[in-house]
């Protein structure tokens, strides 16, 4: 008697890799997968979560509506999770460093001192 067993390749949800493991469980008993990738940014990940709140997509839209101006209660409405989750998720994004910003500091040493004077700046 054989047993047919079916072989899904779980991929990494953010490089797309096949390369994962397993990476333990979570409290709820819900299996944790690492992508074995060294240059991917998201490196623990799960199959499915349990409250909305925490896919990445659904994070993502949060902040594309914040952008066109939704509110925080139409917001949490829309994508079915709670407005304090709406509001935390929003305040992460704002502490986040961006990348345009980090990209291109203007360091003391590069600075004109003819612009600074003209500007009022010393």
């Amino acid at each position: 008697m054989e047993i047919a067993v079916a072989f899904l390749p779980i991929r990494c949800p953010a490089c797309q890799q096949t390369d994962v493991i397993q990476h333990g469980v979570t409290t709820q008993g819900t299996q944790r997968y690492r992508c074995k990738n060294p240059s991917c940014l998201q490196q623990t990940f799960l199959l499915e979560y349990r409250h909305q709140g925490r896919v990445p997509t659904v994070k993502q839209q949060m902040l594309e509506m914040t952008l066109n101006g939704s509110g925080i209660r139409d917001i949490a409405r829309v994508l079915h999770v709670s407005p304090t989750t709406v509001i935390a998720e929003l305040k992460k994004s704002a502490a986040a460093p961006t990348r345009q910003r980090d990209s291109n500091p203007t360091p003391e040493s590069k600075r004109d001192p003819r612009r600074d004077r003209q500007s009022g700046r010393s």
